[in-house]
This record gives structure tokens, sequence and C-alpha cells, in this order.
């Protein structure tokens, strides 16, 4: 039997649903009567519709019919160029009425009057309809053919089968227990009596685990790696995949003492150093590579270690067990039935057994043998009918045309069924990520954004707060189906299975593109909408060659986003590409070392994304602001960006200014304050004597959210009032918040008038982080340690050097992490520190109940600190450092202190004998 792609669900449900939704829409009616084509549009709606009544069952068709197969793929073509064309109409639209409103301040009624009769005959304007009517008669003629050739393909309406969309399934039945592993005993006990067995004939001993994509190899050496960690004194682990990089593996395995070293030489001389007579286990995941020499290469630093240390290697492969290994491969098989069947029944009904759930036992045993024992499978399956107890949902899963299907490109029919059964909005999503390189770490954010600016994630409902919100559910639906899975050493970041990227290729063949150094099918580049590349060292024209093609292209990635190097841009790339790729929604060059944009880029009209961060940026000309459109600008880490335009005003449409880590940032234009959409901004420069950005525009921006950081505040320069009006208490989805005033060297400090201010700065009571610094009051207001704070687990008072006594922070429940610093006038840390040391009706202490950081530092005047008897129960690690004058003994209880570091502290007297927790001490003149 031929098995061909599956198009129609994956993304013409949504697309043409999107499509009918805009046609309807008065505003795009409005405008299309001025360019006489609502006749043609009308057309449009009505065969969409007709199209639209039998999607599902061409999707059902087209796996075993090539030539439902070809339809759909040219109604999925038609699909994506009409939307090119409204959206041309509507950003159109939105350019006048922009230019129009930013006229009307310096123009008089005269000129308005003939401005507006003259408008409808400007030659840009006649020509851009001419060219827009054309289009739309060409689409109308390619539509009339596919509806045509619909009824030829005896394509009908199916009535009441169309899948659920996820909101129909219970969100508190969608979190799983990843650490839950079945079956798995006998393999981690065999792996760990290996561990503990020394070889004393080879130079590093290694263990290789063998065994098909799926079956839970790197789940397994995760129970190990934790079972087993505290016997080893230095634990890594490296994510490989098919690129075998000696110099990225040295680097991760020598985390943050590999910083600032780049050569490879050097970093395993320093790896060499770090392991010699250690003990380590080092995990190296996912292992392709079958070159010997890049083994020999890459062993050399850890054949110093002490005896008993061991490399854990996973692989498909038997060649790379034969290369690396020096124990027999632990050989992992499938599942035994009923562990399967228990780990399905966790997925699906949040347990291992039937009992409330008798009447699906049966299907779930079937369904469990056609997984063969393949645990991503049967949790993708499982995650599918998580929430669905309807016996006829489950009766759709069993006998399903696609368990007949034979496998294609290695995708078994299970997880190509898991596929199938998404609902259309998550298959548009998941299928984007076909662009993502396997074992590539994304964020939440990065790719939620990025499926904002493509249009994946489309509001139905008053009760969706955002867009972006939607997109996180989206995210954490295809987690909780096993489509994404966290990274095994970054809880921030995640990853795709390789099995799960195959899926994502394979359903998106033809519009994903990934520009990997061997391109095949190159007769599919007219239709390819979405592609990625990784950085190379020096990147020039020739290798951009192939996207000459891709005129319909919407999507353009450098990768990875967030892992920068020395790469470079050739300038010539961008003037000669962009020109070609008028359709552009995402264009990403993080990472690459350039230092201006050539103007070319701010006529990518349709552009909804655009990420700048870790490039060399000095500044974005004026003309950022024709990106009408623009919804997100990513500038993080451009450690040159100086300023940013003014016409950044204009772009009403902005949701994300992250300017994060832009250490030679000297101003925020004042014309942020008209970007009334955004969310994210994380850092704030006020402005002097008037100029720029001022703390009372921040009333304008009442949906931030996240990370806000304001620097510059200055007395001199500020209405007190000012900081009322800015209202941070009113913004409620800010949990890291900064309040940095400018130091005595940038402006003059009134002690007054900056109490008052910090007063009028309260935030609101959810805040999870706050920092102050170089704050010139002589006291902090009521409100900073207030306990009504009781989301606050962060807390830094930085170089307020005027402070006479520290707050009363000791009521803070879930505070984790204080730190004090340059408060140069405190003599005495007391009663005024900790409030009451005793709850009322509650036996456990009240004084940082939670707290398991403390450092302070830079005091040169404290000389007393007074601790109550119960205090700082979960203290794990003290800092003490340049108290010169500090007398007396640390708190007399620390039952789990693990750290103590004492430096500059010549006044302090021994230390207590009660430290038995004590693990790594430190102490320094």
């Amino acid at each position: 039997m031929e098995v061909v792609a599956s198009v129609g669900g994956a993304l013409l449900s949504e697309s043409l649903k999107l499509l009918i939704e805009k046609l309807g829409s008065h505003d795009f009616l409005k405008y299309f009567r001025q360019a006489q084509v609502v006749a043609e549009l009308n057309s449009w709606a009505s065969l969409l519709k007709k199209i639209y009544a039998v999607l599902d069952d061409a999707e059902e068709k087209q796996m075993t019919s090539r030539l439902v197969s070809i339809w759909a793929t040219e109604l999925r073509d038609l699909a994506y160029d009409a939307e090119d064309v409204l959206d041309s109409f509507a950003t159109e639209q939105l350019q006048r009425k922009i230019k129009a409103e930013t006229a009307s301040a310096s123009t008089s009624k005269v000129q308005k009057l003939i401005s507006t009769c003259f408008s409808a005959i400007n030659p840009r304007t006649l020509k851009f309809n001419a060219e827009m009517v054309s289009k739309v008669r060409e689409i109308t003629v390619r539509l009339q053919k596919i509806s045509a050739e619909k009824n030829h393909l005896d394509l009908k309406e199916i009535v009441g089968t169309r899948l659920p969309t996820t909101a129909e399934r219970l969100p508190t039945t969608s979190l799983v227990n990843e650490s839950k592993v079945y079956g798995r005993d006998e393999d981690w006990l065999g792996i760990l009596e290996l561990l503990r067995a020394n070889q004393t004939d080879v130079d590093v001993s290694v263990i290789p685990i063998i065994g098909m994509g799926g079956l839970g190899k790197t789940t397994l050496a995760q129970l190990v790696l934790s079972r087993a960690k505290s016997e080893f004194d230095v634990i890594a682990w490296v994510s490989v995949g098919e690129d075998f990089d000696v110099h990225r593996i040295t680097k991760t395995i020598l985390g943050s003492d590999g910083s600032g070293c780049n050569d490879l030489n050097s970093l395993q001389e320093k790896l060499k150093e770090k392991l010699s007579g250690k003990k380590f286990l080092i995990v190296l995941d996912d292992v392709w590579n079958e070159d010997y020499q890049k083994w020999v290469l890459c062993r050399a630093p850890l054949e110093t270690g002490a005896l008993g240390s061991k490399i854990l290697v996973t692989t498909r492969n038997s060649s790379v067990s034969s290369i690396m290994g020096t124990f027999p491969p632990c050989l992992l098989k499938e599942l035994a039935f009923n562990d399967c069947l228990h780990l399905f029944a966790d997925h699906a009904l949040g347990t291992t057994a039937f009992t409330a759930h008798s009447y699906l036992e049966e299907m779930a045993k079937e369904i469990v043998k056609r997984c063969r024992g393949l645990p991503l499978a049967i949790k993708a399956l499982g995650g599918m009918l998580r929430g669905k107890q309807n016996p006829k949902q489950w009766e759709e899963v069993l006998y399903s045309k696609i368990w007949d299907l034979p496998e294609t490109n290695g995708i078994l029919p299970a997880l190509r069924l898991s596929y199938h059964h998404l609902p259309s909005n998550l298959k548009r999503c998941f299928g984007y990520c076909a662009i993502l390189p396997k074992d590539m770490e994304f964020e939440e954010d990065e790719l939620v954004l990025m499926w904002l600016a493509e249009g994946f994630l489309v509001q139905r409902k008053h009760s969706e707060k955002s867009a972006k919100n939607l997109g996180h559910k989206y995210f954490h639906d295809l987690l909780s189906r096993s489509f994404f899975q966290q990274a095994s050493d970054n809880p921030s970041r995640f990853t795709m299975h390789d099995l799960m990227n195959d899926l994502a290729e394979y359903e998106s063949k033809g519009i994903c593109l990934r520009l990997d150094d061997k391109l095949e099918d190159t007769a599919s580049f007219p239709t390819v909408r979405y592609s990625s590349f990784r950085r190379h060292k020096y990147d020039l024209l020739q290798r951009f060659g192939v996207f000459a093609k891709l005129k319909n292209l919407r999507s353009l990635s450098a990768l990875p986003f967030t892992t920068y190097s020395n790469d470079f841009l050739s300038y010539q790339v961008l003037l000669e590409l962009v020109p070609k790729l008028k359709y552009l929604r995402v264009l990403s060059l993080a990472g690459y070392k350039m230092e201006e944009l050539p103007d070319v880029v701010f006529t990518l009209k349709q552009l909804r994304y655009l990420n700048l961060s870790g490039t060399d940026i000095v500044g974005l000309s004026e003309l950022v602001g024709e990106l009408f459109n623009l919804q997100t600008l990513r500038l993080h880490g451009c450690q040159n960006l100086v300023k940013l335009p003014r016409s950044i005003g204009n772009l009403i449409n902005l949701q994300w200014l992250d300017n994060s880590n832009t250490v030679s940032l000297q101003e925020l234009p004042a014309e942020v304050a008209k970007l009334t959409n955004l969310t994210i901004l994380p850092k704030v420069l006020v402005g002097k004597g008037g100029n720029g950005f001022r703390i009372v525009d921040l009333k304008n921006l009442s949906q931030l959210q996240g990370k806000l950081h304001i620097q510059g505040l200055c007395s001199n320069f500020m209405n007190i009032q000012d900081a009322e009006v800015a209202d941070l208490k009113g913004k409620q989805d800010l949990d890291d918040l900064g309040l940095e005033w400018c130091t005595d060297s940038q402006c003059s400090h009134d002690e007054t008038v900056e109490v008052k201010v910090l007063n009028l700065l309260r935030p609101h009571w959810k805040l999870k982080k706050l920092s102050i610094k170089f704050y010139g009051g002589v006291k902090f207001p009521v409100w900073v340690g207030d306990p009504t704070f009781a989301a606050m687990v962060h807390l830094e008072l930085l170089n307020c050097r005027k402070i006479r006594s520290v707050p009363l922070l000791g009521q803070l429940s879930l505070l984790t992490t204080l730190r004090l610093s340059g408060m140069d006038k405190v003599k005495e840390i007391g009663g005024e520190f900790y409030g009451n040391n005793i709850c009322t009706g509650s036996s456990l202490p009240c004084v940082f109940p939670a707290l398991e950081t403390l450092c302070i530092e830079d005091m040169p005047e404290w000389e007393k600190w007074s601790c109550p008897t119960e205090c700082f129960p979960k203290l794990v690690e003290l800092t003490i450092r340049n108290c010169p004058k500090l007398i007396g003994n640390l708190p007399n209880s620390l039952p789990c202190l693990q750290r103590l570091n004492i430096r500059g502290c010549q006044q302090m007297a021994d230390l207590p004998e009660t430290l038995a927790s004590l693990s790594a001490l430190s102490i320094t003149e």
C-alpha cells in the first residue's frame, strides 16, 4: 500500500477556518469594496465553506489516495497564497491609517482635505490596487478549479466526527509525573552494579545503553544518574546528538568552569585539571558518532579521573558501542505488556489501574499491543486520550486505518495516529517545529512568539486573555502529550524526541525546510513557507542561493536561538536575499556579529517577529517604524546597542520588546509610551531633564508582565506624584521588579524625595523578586518586607548607602534568597530585621521560615548581629564578606547549613560547634 504524507488535517482545517473568518470581517470588506473586488471575495467565502465541509473525509482518504493527497496539497498552497493577499490588503490599510494619524498632528484642515481627495489617485495606491486585483482574480480561478475537483474525488461531508478542541480537555489531568518509570528495575539495577565495578585495565570505563528510538534510553540514564549521583564527586550530562562536537561536549562537561575559554586545547587542559583524581560520572546521551578518532580526542582529558569513574553512553547504534564501550552493552528491550499497560493508564487516566474505568480496559489492552512495547508511542497515545473517557473516542483510536499503514521513514503508525488525533490548531503548531534540528533545545517563549507571528494563535472566545497566553496553553498541551519533553539539564528549556522530530518533518514535508548541507527534492521549493539554518563561522551569499527560489517564505531563522558564538554573516546576503522574501513574518539573525541592518530589511511589511539578540548592532534605523505589523523585537544581549529610534512609537502592534542585557543602552525614547500593547519591556531607562522616557509614562503600559527593571531614577528630575501615576501596584502580572537610582556621580540625592518616591512605587503583592539599588533615602518604606508580599522569593537591597537600619524582612514566608550589600550606615542587625519570632497557633518558626541563601557584604560599620533562638531553619548557604567591624558569633542554630563563606571579617569570634551539616567552609581575611 502506498503511503503519502497527510496534509489536510495538519494545516488546512485551521487555515481555511481563518480565511473564512477574515472574509466575513466587516473591516476587511470595507476596505475591499474600495478595491472593487467584493464580488470575488464573496465567491471565495462560498467556495471555501463548501471545501471546508469535506476536509475530514479528505484527511482520511489522502493517506491512501495519491489524487486526494495532490488535491490537498494544492488547496494548502492556495490557502497560503490567499492569506498573503488578505494580509497585504490589511497591511496597506494599517500603513495608511498610521501615516494619516502621524501627519494629522501637524497638518491644517485644508491640507487634510486635499490629502484625502488625492489619496485615491496616488500613483502608488493605484499600482497596489491593480496588483491586488490581479492576484485576487488569479486565486479565484484556482479556487474554482479545486472546488470542481472536489466533486470528482467523491469527497463528502462527514457529520459529527470533527475532533474536540483542546478546550474540552481537563486541565487538571493534563499533568503527568515523568519521574514514574515502569518495567526498568532490572535494567537500572544492572547498570548500577556496573557503575560500582572497577576496571583496572582501561583508561576510562564506558557503559553503553543500546536501543531503538523511543525505548526509553534517556529516561533510564536519568534514573540511574539520580540513584547513583551521591557516589560520585563530579556529575555531568551532555546531550550529544548526531553532531559529535568535541569542543561543545568538553565545554558542557566543564560547565561554568569553561566560561571565557574557547579553544579546545585550553578547555581540555581545564577539564583534565577538574577531573584529576576525582571520581566522576558523565552521561553522553544520544550518541551517533562512529569516528574513532573523534572519540579518542574527546576522552583524552577524561582519563585522569579516579578509579571507579564511569561514562554512561546511550545510542541506537551498536557500532557506537563497539567504538566507545569497555563494558558489555546494556541492550534495552521493549517494555513488557503489563508495564506498557500501566504506563498507558498513567498517561491516559492518571492511575495505573482500571478500577474506575473497567469499560475501557479491553480497548486499552488492544491499543497497547499495537504500540509494540515502545514507551514514547504509549505516552503519546495516552496523552492524546487524557481526559477523554467516552468509549467512542477510544474506539476511533483503536479502529483507525492508520494502524494498517506500514512504517514510513521509520515513523511508527502509533505516532502518526497520535498526530492525526491532535486538534487542527495544535497540528499547525507542532508541524512548524519541523524547522528545529534534532537535539536542539528551545525555550517556550521563543516558540510561542513565533507561532504568534505566523498567525497560529487565533482568539475565538472572549474568555481567552491573550493570543500569547493561548500559545502557552497550546505548548503545554503538546508537552503533556509527549510531543515535547523537558531538557534533561535545564528545566526552562525543551526538546523533541528524535522520532517526534521525524514525525514533524514528515507531516510538514513541502512547507518546512531545514537548510542542511544536503538538499533534496528541490522541486518542492516554491511551496516552502518555513525554513531555518544553522549558523556557520562565515556565512557567505553562496550558501543561501536556494532561498532565491523560496519566494513565498514566511519564516527564516538562524539557529540556535540562545547560544551565540563569533559567527559572521555577509552584508551582501541580506541585500540580495531580503527583496525576494517579501512575505517574511519571522526573521531571526540572532548570534551574528553584525553592527547594522541594511535598510532593505525594513521593507518587509509583513514582518511580525525580528530577533537580533546577541548581535553587535549599535542602533536601528528610523525606518524600523515602517514595520507596522511587528509584534516581537528581540534585542537581548546586544551589548553595543546605544539607542532605539523614535519611530518605534509607530509599532502599535508591538507586544514584546526584549532589551535585557543591553549594557550600552543609554536612553529609551519617549515614544515607547505609545506602545500600549507591550507586555514585555524588561529594561526602562528614565530620561533626565524631561528628555526621553519618564517614569509617569509607565501608566500607559498597563499590560506589562514578567520582569521590569527601572534604571536612572533621580530625585532631581522627577515629580513625586509621577511615581504614583506610574501605577506599579496596578500591574498585577509583574513578578520581577528592579528599582535602580542614579549613583552619586550621576546626580545628587534628595533623601526626603526619594523616600516618598519609593513609597509610591509600591508594586502589586504578587511580586516574586525585588531589587533596590543606590536608593538614597535613610529608611525604607514599610511596604519593603511587608508580609502581605506572600509570593516574594528573592530580595536584594544593594548600595543603599544612607540606610541606618535594615527593614523588617523576617516575616516574608516564601523568601528563599536574600542579599544585603553596601549599607554604610548600618551598625546593628537585630529585632527590627526579624519581627515576631513566635507564630500564634503554630509550632513552626516564623522568622525567615523558607530562607535558603543569605549574603551580607560590604557593611563597613556593622558591629552587632542579634538573632532570635528560632531563626533560619532552612538556611543552606551563608556568605558574610567585607564586614570588618562585625564581632560576636554566628546564629547558634543553623541545622541545614551546608556552605559557609566568610571573608574580610577579622573581628568575628569562633564558629559554633553545632554546624554538623556543613559540607563546604571558606574563611579568609
